[in-house]
């Protein structure tokens, strides 16, 4: 279960369009490397591209006039960034930073737009897609008031090792600290909880997930209730597309 990407990267939303579709719309992609810490948008910059993850990972970011930080989301090959372009705006009111390297399908703001006049399906694809992502935003904003900092952190992973292939994943403490919204001192004292406990191991700004089914365990239901949620929406839209969609 989970998003976690095969040995061929793809991206499951435009994998759930019926082939015709979806060969038309890759004709119109094209594919980029996509860099760690590399900044997609800015909060009030005009989305150029709309952006299609294939074994890359993206963190949607909330920043503050003081300078803080909060990760309300995360994109990886289940999803796509340029979401308010299927709503009408030009501008994005969140930060889109890449948080795990790898390529994505890139395909123009006009393009993208176009594509979504065009296709019924595609338009329909998209507004399911949105349902998932504002329902995880509002989890995210749920978890981050009620939940402990072990238990959050333990979900963040989880969703990242989800989105990444293997169980490296490239993360500082500073980051962490950042997409959790908390000081750096709380988040490595939640790390060393979780580390003693055999679920992961951190060496030099990298976290080993040893245990996922242990940090499962020490996740919050927030975690289970994102997958449920996306789950359902796939196969929702499987119902009216196709038959061979994932599942």
């Amino acid at each position: 279960m989970g998003f976690t990407t095969p040995f061929l990267p793809t991206n499951r939303l435009i994998e759930s369009l019926p082939e015709e579709e979806r060969k038309r719309f890759l004709a119109d992609c094209e594919i980029v490397e996509m860099e760690f810490g590399q900044m997609l948008v800015e909060p009030g910059e005009i989305i150029s591209h709309a952006i299609f993850p294939l074994d890359c990972l993206v963190s949607l970011i909330a920043t503050l006039e003081s300078g803080g930080r909060l990760e309300v989301s995360m994109v990886g090959n289940e999803g796509m960034m340029g979401i308010p372009l299927m709503l009408g705006a030009q501008t994005s009111s969140l930060q889109a930073l890449i948080q795990g390297v790898g390529p994505a399908l890139r395909m123009s703001s006009a393009c993208f737009q176009d594509h979504l006049a065009q296709s019924p399906t595609l338009e329909r694809l998209m507004k399911r897609y949105l349902n998932f992502l504002m329902s995880q935003i509002s989890q995210s904003a749920v978890c981050t008031h009620y939940h402990p900092l072990e238990a959050r952190m333990a979900r963040w992973l989880l969703m990242t090792h989800d989105r990444t292939r293997g169980d490296q994943l490239r993360i500082t403490h500073e980051f962490l600290s950042n997409m959790l919204g908390v000081r750096r001192a709380g988040v490595t004292l939640a790390a060393k909880a979780i580390q003693n406990r055999g679920l992961i191991s951190y060496q030099r700004g990298r976290i080993i997930v040893q245990d996922r089914a242990g940090l499962e365990e020490a996740s919050c239901r927030c975690y289970v209730a994102d997958r449920n949620i996306y789950d359902q929406m796939l196969e929702q839209v499987a119902c009216p597309m196709h038959t061979s969609a994932h599942k």
